[in-house]
């Protein structure tokens, strides 16, 4: 008469599994808005702060590139030192959700949603 409710235990494990996956990416989220990674160009030059999230958050130029005629080439420079540090930020972030998600019975190749 109430054949499926065999199942009701798995389900219960699932939502346990869930709700601690879901205090796991939310534990890493925290630790990802507190990274800070840097980038630089030009030889260290300028160099730029972002948080785990890319947002910048400090850019320091040498007073050496203050020339009005290298204009163009310290705006390039400004550029690559900000995605450099972008790119540093974004795999900081990556390994911290990788983390989290350790020992999950996740799908080959899924990535996360942060």
């Amino acid at each position: 008469m109430l054949k499926g409710l065999g199942n009701i235990g798995d389900m219960a494990k699932m939502m346990a599994k869930a709700q601690e996956l879901q205090g796991k990416m939310a534990e890493a989220q925290e630790r990802i808005a507190n990274i800070e990674a840097e980038g630089e160009a030009g030889a260290g030059m300028v160099k730029a702060r972002v948080s785990g999230k890319g947002e910048l958050r400090g850019l320091s130029i040498d007073p050496s590139l203050f020339v009005p005629e290298d204009r163009e080439a310290v705006e390039d420079l400004i550029i690559a030192a900000i995605r450099t540090a972008q790119e540093n930020a974004a795999e900081a972030a990556q390994a911290e959700m990788a983390q989290a998600a350790e020992g999950l019975p996740l799908p080959p190749g899924m990535k996360l949603p942060f």
